[in-house]
């Protein structure tokens, strides 16, 4: 199918530019044609660098969503807004990009999914971590067998400091949260997507809050406003699947810890296991002896190579337009991102609560 898709951007601040924008413009079968934020500003600015001839501003989504030639919406605004236009944007017959998470709660995330059922449209979540390279050669180990029954996953998104100071990531009202809904949910996502497991069973969580109160305070940001801090600066997770199989999250954004990384995992399984927190590694038994393999992802170490890369954004941006050219089901399906947004709630309640929470 040679049809160009037709793309509007929903929010134009640093997701979208640092993300969402350039990827899209680097795919030969779509075209940006709409640029929506409330600050007319910052999609005037976006649409002068990656609009195509004749691109249109708006300030308020809701007319961007009138435009009969946006096939396609990418949704790039706070958690708390994303169900709402995800919904009238599926509504309005386009198929619809969302940023993570899915949605500031379970309900809303419900919402979602419901809509694009009832809408037959494409959803789906940007959960870009799935579409690295080591993410996608582990998926193949792990669906050829080569770790066996995976019961254990450890769901890693550990900042030592690295608070965001921008934005609204400090406002819980508009975020939900912190670390946890913020880069938690990557994690998260990448474990169940690996472990192919979205059947939870219960749930015990803890989050904290005893570094943001600090002023001056170290920061790959700069010092953080301790006023504005609302949410947790880090939350952990123990989540037992009905299989049996158990997961811990571990989510940072500042926290007194030397070894740390961002949206990595660990899986342990009957006949083998992994983690990347040294690069993709996988370890075993052979022979009666044990053994662990670094693999190495290179594209080939040829010196002076120059051909073209792909790296998991634009990956992530093809394989999107891809599924609704060719009618082909999203990599993230919504179903389990709901039950990513699911989880994350439940470890927020049962910090609060104390409690363990069940599913039905």
């Amino acid at each position: 199918m040679s049809k160009t898709l037709k793309v509007g951007i929903i929010g134009c601040g640093g997701i979208a530019s640092g993300k969402h924008l350039p990827s899209l413009a680097k795919q030969k079968r779509a075209e940006i044609i709409a640029f929506c934020d409330i600050i007319p500003g910052r999609a005037e600015e976006a649409a002068a660098k990656f609009g195509a001839e004749g691109s249109q501003v708006y300030s308020d989504y809701r007319k961007l969503l009138e435009n009969k030639d946006i096939e396609v919406v990418h949704v790039c605004t706070p958690n708390d807004s994303h169900s709402e236009i995800t919904v009238a944007a599926l509504e309005a017959g386009k198929h619809v990009l969302c940023e993570k998470p899915m949605a500031k709660t379970a309900e809303q995330a419900r919402e979602m999914l419901a809509a694009a059922n009832r809408t037959g449209k494409k959803l789906s979540i940007a959960y870009q971590n799935r579409y690295r390279d080591d993410s996608l050669y582990l998926k193949q180990l792990v669906e050829q067998g080569e770790l066996g029954e995976i019961y254990l996953g450890k769901a890693i998104a550990l900042r030592r400091r690295a608070v965001p100071t921008w934005g609204v990531f400090l406002d819980e009202e508009k975020q939900g949260g912190g670390p946890l809904i913020d880069i938690g949910t990557h994690a998260l996502d990448l474990t169940l997507w690996l472990m192919d497991n979205y059947k939870p069973k219960s749930v015990m969580g803890s989050t904290f809050h005893k570094l943001g109160d600090r002023k001056n305070a170290a920061n790959a940001f700069g010092p953080w406003n301790p006023e504005e801090f609302k949410v947790e600066d880090s939350a952990f997770g123990f989540i037992t699947m009905q299989n049996g199989a158990t997961i811990v999250l571990e989510s940072s954004w500042a926290l007194n810890v030397v070894e740390f990384g961002e949206a990595k995992t660990l899986l342990c399984g009957t006949e083998g296991g992994a983690d990347m927190q040294d690069g993709l590694r996988i370890n075993g038994e052979k022979n009666s002896r044990l053994f662990d393999t670094k693999i190495d992802l290179d594209a080939g170490g040829v010196a002076f190579y120059s051909g073209e890369t792909e790296n998991e954004a634009d990956r992530e941006a093809r394989l999107w337009i891809e599924s609704i050219l060719d009618d082909k089901e999203p990599l993230v399906k919504p179903e389990q991102a709901l039950v990513v947004t699911e989880i994350l709630e439940a470890i927020y309640e049962s910090a609060r609560t104390g409690k363990a929470v069940y599913f039905d």
